[in-house]
């Protein structure tokens, strides 16, 4: 078995904060110009088919509904930072765990985090892929060890997967 450099788990949600709270300036942004946009004179309707003001109020009021979302997800991990981890040896996969799976002859990272799920990171030389236990992958993952062998159904396709390590 191939030796993968480890990753630190505070510098991993780290990263992960950091790219949420620039995701939610991003959309903070949009939703600002999207208002503005909405608000102009210039955008007042000049007959019944003319929708580019309400056009603009609705991605206005989508553009908050994630911003916020991405608050609730960085209050999450924010949540999760100050606990203890005290992952074991041989403890089973969980909220807050690190996995390395490898599936289909591939080391992959995975964190388990409560939102945001798709979030990538990169911590060190490691790319990190946060997933939830709601998810399809993060859910079968539930509960499985270190060395732990099992086959995987994502999209309806099976495939054989191993739990390398779990932190």
């Amino acid at each position: 078995m191939i030796a993968f450099p480890t990753v630190n788990k505070r510098a991993l949600l780290k990263a992960i904060l950091a790219t949420l709270q620039a995701e939610m300036q991003s959309y903070v942004r949009a939703a600002k110009s999207a208002r503005a946009e909405a608000t102009d004179p210039q955008s007042r309707a000049e007959n019944k088919y003319d929708t580019r003001g309400l056009e603009a109020s609705y991605l206005a009021a989508g553009q908050v509904r994630q911003v916020m979302e991405l608050e609730s997800a960085i209050a999450a991990f924010e949540a999760l930072a100050v606990r203890k981890f005290t992952a074991g040896e041989g403890e089973g996969i969980g909220l807050g765990a690190l996995v390395e799976l490898k599936q289909n002859g591939a080391p992959m990272l995975y964190f388990i985090g409560p939102a945001a799920g798709g979030t990538e990171v990169q911590v060190g030389k490691r790319e990190v892929l946060v997933i939830t236990p709601q998810s399809p992958l993060g859910g079968q993952l539930q509960g499985h060890r270190a060395g732990d062998q099992f086959e995987l159904v994502i999209g309806g396709a099976k495939r054989r997967a191993e739990v390398l390590r779990v932190e």
